[in-house]
């Protein structure tokens, strides 16, 4: 018995009694004496039970285990993200899988097979592409799943689907105003992935803040990134070879940010004195780096609390399949953009 897992019938054997009477007392069912029951747990802790999650969910069709699918957990945000739906999950009695797709649909959908394959209960996702054929055949087969901070604008279908999300081009439009609003006129924007909602929606919102102040809006400062810290550096080295460069950065998140303000230091440039950077996402590492960074909060908590609190009332069946829970974002000031270029100094935190 050392050498494999202790079993319901290893209990009952040394226990004395019926398979059915060691099931009622591990799952805390009623007809069996409470002495019965202390001998049964005492024997099952010695030998160091653990139930098999994946047979009993045959048995009941649950398996109070949910799916994660992230991009990539080299960015800390999402690594942030998961440690909150792990707490939740556990705090509602689930385990939780992980899986990292690193932007290719291919291996979103081995991810999906394997999660299916383990029994999952449902997923959160938040790798979906804005066409995502894979989350489409989901949708078909009527397996409970949301959609946490992207989502997928191309399949009209998809828009049923529970969706929590960050008001994105409100964030947008805050960061470059805050931009605006303390003098400056040529912003950069070094975006995300392109078969990102995210992108499309943060990009939207800086380019209604310029509409806003009466600014034009040159498509030319525009240059891709993926999301990780490697393109805010190229990002920012291919904007200050341009004949007239950006004086202030909007990076489409954290990661970049912080790779667009290394690279400014290997380029000569002073953060905020030469160039402005702002952010999106407040990571934790954003608020003690060398300079602070200035950026736009998602309450990365809440949307994560709530994402996983819909999964598991859908697969309970406690509520509706539909829906959209977007939040507000809020801009945080701190020390990457310093003075205003008008005179005066706004307040940080």
């Amino acid at each position: 018995m050392e050498n494999k897992r202790p079993t319901i019938k290893d209990i009952a054997k040394i226990a004395g009694v019926s398979h059915t009477t060691v099931y009622r007392a591990l799952n805390n069912k009623p007809r069996i004496s409470k002495e019965t029951r202390k001998r049964i747990l005492g024997i099952a802790n010695r030998l160091k039970y653990q139930p098999n999650v994946l047979a009993r969910g045959l048995i009941i069709k649950k398996t109070k285990t949910l799916g994660l699918i992230i991009t990539t957990i080299r960015n800390p945000f999402y690594s942030e993200l998961a440690q909150v739906i792990e707490e939740t999950a556990r705090n509602l009695g689930y385990s939780l899988i992980l899986g990292c797709t690193n932007y290719d649909l291919n291996i979103e959908r081995e991810h999906i097979n394997i999660l299916k394959g383990k029994g999952v209960d449902g997923i959160i996702f938040t790798s979906a592409h804005v066409k995502d054929p894979n989350l489409e055949e989901l949708k078909k087969e009527e397996f409970p799943f949301v959609l946490l901070n992207r989502r997928c604008t191309g399949c009209s279908e998809l828009s049923k689907i529970p969706q929590v999300l960050i008001d994105n081009e409100m964030g947008g439009f805050l960061a470059v105003e805050h931009l605006i609003r303390i003098g400056h006129t040529r912003i950069g924007i070094i975006a995300g992935s392109e078969e990102s909602s995210v992108t499309l929606e943060r990009i939207e919102g800086a380019k209604k803040a310029f509409k806003h102040y009466g600014l034009f809006f040159d498509d030319s400062l525009i240059t891709k990134g993926n999301f990780l810290m490697p393109s805010g550096k190229i990002g920012l080295k291919d904007l200050m070879d341009s004949s007239s460069p950006p004086t202030a950065i909007f990076a489409l998140n954290d990661y970049m940010a912080i790779g667009v303000m290394e690279e400014a230091h290997n380029l000569g440039l002073r953060v905020p004195e030469d160039l402005a950077v702002v952010g999106f996402n407040n990571i934790e590492f954003a608020s003690f780096y060398n300079v602070s960074l200035t950026t736009i909060g998602q309450k990365k908590k809440e949307m994560g609390e709530e994402a996983t609190k819909i999964l598991v009332n859908m697969v309970e069946g406690k509520t509706e399949k539909s829906g959209i829970k977007k939040f507000t974002p809020n801009l945080i000031i701190r020390n990457s953009c310093g003075y205003s270029l008008k005179g005066y100094k706004l307040k940080k935190i």
